[in-house]
């Protein structure tokens, strides 16, 4: 399958979701939370902004650090995340995310998010969004994007074959790993689109899912 912006139709057995870019827009508090760390580090703040999205932060610190201890940047990252944690200001739901999760209520789905619990509750409440039951956090991987842990832990706790998910992500890191994990990406918005997604979406209105008899989601996407 080939990145496209025609109409397609999709199946699969379960959907696993990033948050980021993908459910919630939070560009904004990202921005603004490493642009300030670029200054402290005296790194260029455009160059650190191509390489955080989408990786736990202590991930994104070692690219950008790589000669730091890491329990420099495990500590670093505990204090960028208490300090994402605080500031909600423009965090607002992607166009047509409220109605995605309603629709996906009672399908199997998951967030795979590199944010951790109390990150994620934040601002999916922020945002107006409900969390889905089946949750993969920062906590529960050894690994960030990338690597394929999380979305294997996801669809390992909804009981599915990774072949038999699809991945909703923004980012190149996100994108990585659902391929890594032998799973189709359908990308989510213009930042996903350079990084070789299957299907590329502007939002999430752009897509429908329908449940079939014999237990198949079916996904519409232009």
């Amino acid at each position: 399958m080939t990145a496209t912006a025609a109409p397609t139709v999709l199946t699969a057995r379960a959907l696993l979701l990033d948050m980021d870019g993908t459910l919630v827009n939070s560009d904004a508090v990202v921005e603004r939370i490493w642009r300030r760390w670029a200054e402290r580090h005296g790194l260029d703040a455009d160059e650190v902004m191509k390489v955080v999205h989408g990786r736990q932060g202590h991930a994104s610190m070692a690219i950008l650090l790589p000669d730091r201890p890491m329990e420099q940047n495990l500590a670093d990252n505990a204090r960028m995340l208490a300090e994402e944690t605080a500031d909600m200001d423009g965090v607002v739901a992607i166009p047509g995310a409220p109605a995605f999760l309603a629709a996906l209520r009672d399908l199997p789905h998951a967030l795979v998010t590199s944010a951790d619990v109390p990150l994620s509750t934040a601002r999916m409440a922020a945002a107006g969004l409900g969390l889905p039951e089946v949750r993969v956090t920062a906590e529960s991987v050894g690994a960030s994007k990338p690597d394929p842990e999380g979305f294997l832990k996801g669809a390992a706790e909804l009981g599915v074959a990774p072949a038999d998910c699809i991945v909703f992500e923004d980012s190149g890191a996100g994108i990585a790993a659902g391929k890594a994990a032998g799973m189709r990406v359908v990308g989510v918005g213009a930042r996903a689109a350079v990084h070789g997604p299957d299907v590329v979406v502007e939002d999430l209105t752009r897509v429908r899912v329908e449940a079939r008899a014999d237990g198949m989601l079916r996904i519409y996407v232009r």
